[in-house]
């Protein structure tokens, strides 16, 4: 018997954005676009991080988001509007906000395997990068050159430049050294807050090294240039490997005297290995261990005060898409999890939780008169059964109790099959499975 209490009676905090995502809603079209805006906005997604939005055709494709596609040349006048391409990016933009998210906008490029690069290729004047960043900005936060004035607060200066080490013959996000990104993120971070103070500027989107993340601020240190946030990434099969490693970021993040940025863990996902084991991992990620995996993070994620917000990757239509079927658009399992999440979250405030078995999960909630939790079976060992959990649930009103499953056999069915003692729900779970309760 596994044994999980959640007290609804003591309230420990706001519940965070762990249900934020990487890209936005494909909207069906004339052109035969298959869409899934009417499910994503269902899901109450709060962000969606931009970043890969160029390998997808729907959103735009190569003339979409990245510094390259919207300034072509970097040889002409940042100053002038007539070199900028927007179009894409404006209705990719406008996309995100009309089905209930908001940009994080990443300004960078997107991750090239190619044999030649383009977008992760260093800037050759850093200066004037900054600068073409800032007119993106001011185009999409001030009208600039006939745009918007849309409340998009993050702006995240590129993404992994310490996936390749500097002596690497592929280097796939960031073509210079490690000295020189240092630099780069120094001017460009410094100008940007500088010109814009009331926004989020911040990266650089780290492949999750620790070790050159020490190097990064040890370099970085004598100018202290602004991080409003440091975002990170980590694929895993253990949601408390994840956390740890929030905890352990989090302790970098101080030592070098940024203990006020927030902590962005904004890709991450199930993933055994990057070799002999991706098939079986893209495998998961679609199904009901990849779905349990995500809300066992976000559980135990909402615990831990290391990490102010998770991102999944991806909601684009690709091999790490968990949530939607890329033939049909519609919801696969790994969708639920976002939407059970966002009834925490309108909730918005964490009830104290605790469980008695590392395999089983769980986050509480209370608000406007309501009571809920989830509950996750997660395991990476294939071979586990099924468990008996007992769930105590003080402070609920157990007349109105409902209960929804998700696992192999059930999509968000209600239960049928538990126990009521007192103030304890008896019920079998099967491995890989996700409990909501509302009391």
């Amino acid at each position: 018997m596994s044994n999980v209490t959640v007290d609804f009676t003591k309230e420990i905090g706001k519940i965070k954005v762990m249900h934020a995502v990487n890209n936005g809603p494909v909207v069906a079209g004339a052109d035969q676009t298959r869409g899934n805006q009417d499910y994503y906005r269902a899901a109450r997604i709060p962000y969606a991080r931009t970043h890969d939005a160029s390998f997808y055709a729907g959103y735009g494709g190569e003339h979409t988001i990245d510094v390259r596609n919207i300034f072509t040349d970097f040889s002409a006048d940042e100053n002038d509007s007539n070199n900028y391409d927007f179009a894409c990016t404006d209705q990719y933009i406008k996309q995100i906000f009309t089905y209930g998210s908001k940009p994080f906008y990443r300004l960078g490029t997107k991750i090239e395997h190619e044999v030649k690069k383009y977008g992760s290729i260093m800037p050759p004047d850093f200066a004037k990068w900054a600068r073409i960043c800032e007119h993106i900005i001011a185009h999409y936060t001030e009208g600039w050159a006939d745009g918007f004035f849309y409340d998009i607060e993050y702006w995240e200066i590129w993404n992994e430049p310490d996936l390749d080490s500097d002596d690497s013959e592929n280097k796939r996000c960031w073509s210079g050294t490690e000295e020189d990104f240092a630099r780069f993120y120094t001017v460009a971070s410094t100008h940007l807050k500088s010109r814009f103070p009331h926004l989020k500027i911040g990266g650089p989107a780290s492949a999750g090294d620790e070790a050159w993340m020490v190097r990064f601020f040890d370099r970085i240190k004598k100018d202290h240039p602004p991080i409003d946030f440091f975002s990170w990434h980590w694929y895993w099969t253990m949601p408390d490997d994840v956390s740890r490693k929030a905890t352990k970021i989090r302790k970098i993040l101080v030592d070098a005297g940024y203990k006020d940025a927030e902590s962005i863990l904004n890709e991450w996902n199930y993933v055994r290995g990057w070799t002999d084991e991706f098939v079986y991992s893209i495998q998961q990620i679609i199904g009901m261990k990849g779905a349990a995996f995500t809300s066992a993070c976000m559980s135990i994620c909402q615990h831990n005060p290391d990490v102010d917000m998770l991102m999944y990757y991806d909601a684009r239509p690709g091999t790490f898409n968990g949530l939607f079927d890329y033939y049909t658009m519609k919801p696969l399992k790994g969708y639920y999890p976002f939407y059970l999440f966002a009834n925490l979250y309108e909730l918005g405030t964490q009830a104290e939780s605790f469980s008695d078995d590392e395999s089983v999960y769980c986050v509480g909630a209370v608000g406007n008169g309501k009571r809920a939790c989830m509950v996750t079976y997660y395991t990476e060992n294939d071979d586990e059964g099924a468990k008996k959990v007992s769930i105590t649930l003080k402070g609920a009103v157990l007349d109105n109790l409902q209960l929804f499953i998700l696992d192999e056999e059930n999509t968000m069915s209600k239960a049928i099959r538990y126990t009521v003692q007192g103030d304890t729900v008896s019920i079998r779970l099967e491995r890989n499975s996700i409990l909501y309760i509302e009391a």
